[in-house]
């Protein structure tokens, strides 16, 4: 199949390692131009400079961005559209959220976690519109959790804000069909990130287990009896941002391994 990916210009936000590193990745080896936005500026362009390696695509940029900051996403989407003249993908991408529960966090936590993994979404397709309303449309995809369909221990500012996101891509979807801007997201189960360490590693001290034991049970939990790996997540959002798919939009879609039970 042709995903008629080649030549346009991709921006993921939080792309400097795990799934929107992967997901950049994917769209370099598909043809595209892409510029990785994060905090880390030296692991920014450690992972331009590998990726150039590994796919032969010499259009890769990248720039710093802080989500929580909105002068850095309005920052990079200019940087994105001068560097390859149009953004015709966005990629939402942002780091999770402290684990815990409603014992655990006052105001300024959940003010933190709602500008970080719902107030950016929001700030970044509000300032590509312009760009890809003038272009004749274009493809988003916010990056979520297997929260978005069902709620996950310990993850309470998570659940809310992910859920959030949901909602808003739900309603993006009737108002931008005029536009040709589809809009989907896509959330990841277990897959092998730094992130999902943590929290593995989180719960073996809190359960006083090994490590080893709770990715174990872990990975028991889920039908196909691993954790995914960055890649496979990053092949489904190409898909959906691709010029093969025309028709999907207002959707939500979870890459887990069969983890989640409910419908």
């Amino acid at each position: 199949m042709d995903l008629n990916v080649k030549g346009k210009s991709v921006l993921v936000f939080a792309s400097s390692k795990g799934i929107g590193r992967a997901i950049a990745g994917e769209f370099a080896a598909e043809g595209a131009s892409v510029v990785l936005a994060s905090r880390d500026i030296n692991a920014l362009e450690t992972a331009v400079g590998e990726i150039q390696a590994h796919t032969g695509n010499p259009q890769i940029a990248c720039c710093r961005c802080d989500m929580t900051r909105a002068e850095d996403i309005e920052a990079a989407l200019a940087f994105a559209n001068e560097k390859h003249g149009a953004i015709d993908v966005l990629i939402n991408n942002s780091g999770g959220p402290p684990a815990g529960g409603i014992d655990q966090f006052e105001d300024g936590d959940w003010q933190n976690a709602y500008e970080l993994n719902l107030l950016s979404y929001v700030r970044a397709i509000r300032g590509v519109l312009p760009y890809m309303r003038a272009q004749g449309g274009g493809h988003i995809l916010n990056v979520t959790s297997s929260s978005i369909k069902q709620s996950l221990d310990n993850l309470l500012l998570s659940n809310t804000f992910r859920a959030g996101v949901l909602g808003l891509a739900k309603s993006l979807a009737q108002e931008l069909a005029k536009d040709n801007i589809l809009i989907n997201t896509l959330g990841p189960g277990r897959i092998a990130t730094d992130r999902v360490e943590s929290l593995d590693r989180l719960a073996a001290k809190e359960k006083q287990m090994s490590y080893e034991d709770v990715k174990q049970a872990s990975e028991k939990s889920i039908p196909l009896g691993r954790y995914g790996k960055p890649e496979e997540f990053a092949k489904h959002a190409v898909f959906l941002c691709s010029g093969a798919n025309t028709y999907v939009t207002g959707q939500a879609f979870l890459v887990d391994g069969g983890l989640v039970k409910a419908l």
